[in-house]
């Protein structure tokens, strides 16, 4: 028990290192991205307002911290400390230690853990991914449709509870962080990611 309670502070640690802040500091901006465009810390926000280049750094970032967190509670604590870690790695990234507990929606982080807990589920996950943005070209949908897949291949795939639970959480932690999002796409307002 102390090492899966290790595991989690470890990787809560780990995922308030915000990727989205320090990457447009380290490249020269002056500015907050929680002041620009959707006021979000992730990848697509940095991908619109600082450009290409950042918003795949962003990305690499967190998907890496994602999978360290989970990698590293899995060699201290196996899959209860795996679990613990990509959940807590996923709380760390949504509400920062670092950064005034701002953060951003997760998927990244969340997807990094999961590579690492479930790597079967990514068969599924990056197709739906990749397919629902290319149809609707929103971010939001992708993630969203990639978070009710995780649940699916829950169902078909029976993974041990601490990762079960991980990654239940990680489903239902982005679909209430795109909560707003989901209010856009019904009305027709969500942006567009090109």
């Amino acid at each position: 028990m102390i090492k899966v309670i290790l595991s989690g502070i470890i990787a809560y640690l780990l995922g308030s290192v915000t990727f989205g802040m320090i990457v447009p500091r380290l490249m020269g901006s002056d500015k907050d991205v929680r002041d620009e465009g959707s006021g979000n810390v992730g990848a697509t926000n940095v991908l619109r307002t600082q450009g290409k280049r950042q918003g795949v750094l962003v990305l690499i970032g967190d998907l890496l911290k994602g999978s360290a967190a989970a990698g590293l509670g899995l060699l201290l604590a196996g899959p209860a400390g795996g679990g613990a870690a990509g959940a807590c790695a996923l709380l760390g990234h949504c509400y920062p230690l670092y950064f005034g507990f701002k953060g951003g929606k997760g998927v990244a982080t969340a997807a990094g853990a999961v590579i690492v807990l479930f790597p079967k589920s990514m068969l599924f996950l990056v197709p739906v991914f990749v397919v629902a943005i290319l149809g609707v070209r929103m971010v939001s949908v992708g993630s969203l449709a990639g978070a009710v897949t995780l649940a699916i291949c829950l169902w078909m795939y029976p993974q041990p509870l601490p990762v079960t639970l991980c990654c239940m959480f990680a489903a239902a932690m982005i679909v209430g962080k795109h909560r707003g999002n989901i209010k856009r796409i019904l009305s027709g307002t969500e942006s567009k990611l090109w």
